[in-house]
């Protein structure tokens, strides 16, 4: 569904049912954190889940305000399920659920070994 800010999240569920007008994100939700539309402008994950669709990530979320007198944001950690760490940049992903091709890796061809 598309977010206030017309990116397209899962976490975020809004109800327009004749005339309704109710609006949340299901991950704050879950991790008791209250959730704003404003949180939605800078959130990271409509950009994490258009990069990386790996069903075995894990977010977790926290709201941190850069500066005091600032709004606060949404910051995410990720783990994966599957492997059980953390992932460093879960735009990639932790790089065990989905191996990368042999193309894509540079000096793992035939042709490029030196004798």
């Amino acid at each position: 569904m598309l977010n206030p800010f017309g990116q397209e999240c899962r976490f975020f569920y809004g109800d327009y049912y004749r005339g309704r007008q109710h609006e949340e994100c299901r991950l704050l939700d879950v991790h008791n954190l209250r959730w704003q539309p404003y949180l939605c402008k800078k959130c990271p994950i409509p950009e994490i889940l258009q990069a990386n669709a790996c069903e075995h990530m894990q977010f977790h979320p926290r709201l941190f305000r850069p500066f005091l007198i600032m709004r606060p944001q949404v910051e995410i950690t990720v783990t994966c399920n599957k492997c059980q760490c953390d992932v460093e940049e879960p735009r990639i992903g932790c790089g065990q659920c989905h191996p990368m091709l042999d193309v894509f890796v540079v000096g793992t061809n035939e042709n490029d070994a030196v004798d």
